[in-house]
């Protein structure tokens, strides 16, 4: 039986396979495009950073904010202390694009990841060319030489690279290729369910120069002062941003709760 991951990347793959674009090209124009700002850098500092994110819906969930304005949005995370925004581009299960992608980076001056299921090179270099300064890459959705291949391509760009795991495997997966900016995505992308000791279990695995997130299910004050006892750098927000009826004040409620006991 499919999983809801196994759908995912099939349609991915479809569309990958079905893209006419030539790489070098892509190539070409992505590294004539504006430079990068820091993702990874910006998420180094005092307490848990939050990587606030704008997403219209979920394959779990279904609707979370159909009628949200990604650029609106997005200029409220900013205001409100948001060090970086993950933007979903994904259209057929996040009804994203990467026109809101493109529209946020003309609105907004911190640093944007273009969060997607990436399975090709011509994936990396349209997040480049639309003004992402990170991608993201999923150890489960990839081969290890794909994984390997897409992260040297996003090296080569310029971007910053959030790359996604689960479990120890996929952990020890990731330090091979030099990820310096981990991951740790609470929820399983098989249920889509979401385990919350994940993060816990995981954070005695990094080392001290490897920046940490946690992915999925951070919805209180409380989770973001165990991720700061944690030693967690920064968390990844967007349900219980996006259905806050004031997305930037719990935004910044969190943010405060991050800062744990400084």
């Amino acid at each position: 039986m499919a999983t809801y991951l196994d759908k995912i990347i099939s349609d991915h793959r479809a569309w990958a396979k079905s893209d006419t674009r030539r790489t070098g090209e892509l190539l070409k124009i992505a590294l004539d495009s504006e430079p990068c700002l820091g993702f990874r850098e910006a998420l180094i500092g005092p307490g848990v950073s939050i990587i606030a994110e704008i997403k219209r819906r979920s394959p779990s969930k279904g609707d979370l904010n159909p009628a949200l304005d990604p650029v609106a949005l997005a200029k409220s995370y900013e205001m409100h202390g948001a060090s970086c925004i993950s933007i979903l581009t994904d259209e057929k299960y996040f009804s994203g694009s990467l026109a809101d992608l493109s529209n946020v980076r003309s609105a907004v001056r911190i640093p944007l990841l273009r969060k997607d299921f990436t399975i090709s090179a011509n994936d990396v270099l349209d997040a480049k060319i639309h003004g992402a300064d990170a991608v993201l890459l999923i150890v489960s959705a990839l081969s290890g030489h794909e994984l390997a291949e897409l992260y040297g391509i996003s090296k080569e760009v310029g971007l910053d690279v959030l790359v996604e795991v689960h479990d120890e495997p996929e952990f020890v997966q990731a330090q091979d290729i030099g990820a310096d900016l981990i991951g740790v995505n609470q929820r399983d992308l098989t249920t889509f369910e979401v385990d919350p000791d994940k993060a816990l279990t995981l954070s005695t695995l990094f080392d001290a120069s490897t920046v940490r997130v946690c992915e999925s299910g951070i919805s209180t004050t409380d989770q973001m002062r165990s991720l700061a006892r944690m030693g967690y750098d920064a968390a990844l927000i967007g349900e219980t941003l996006v259905r806050s009826s004031d997305p930037g004040v719990s935004l910044a409620e969190l943010i405060q709760a991050g800062m744990g006991d400084m």
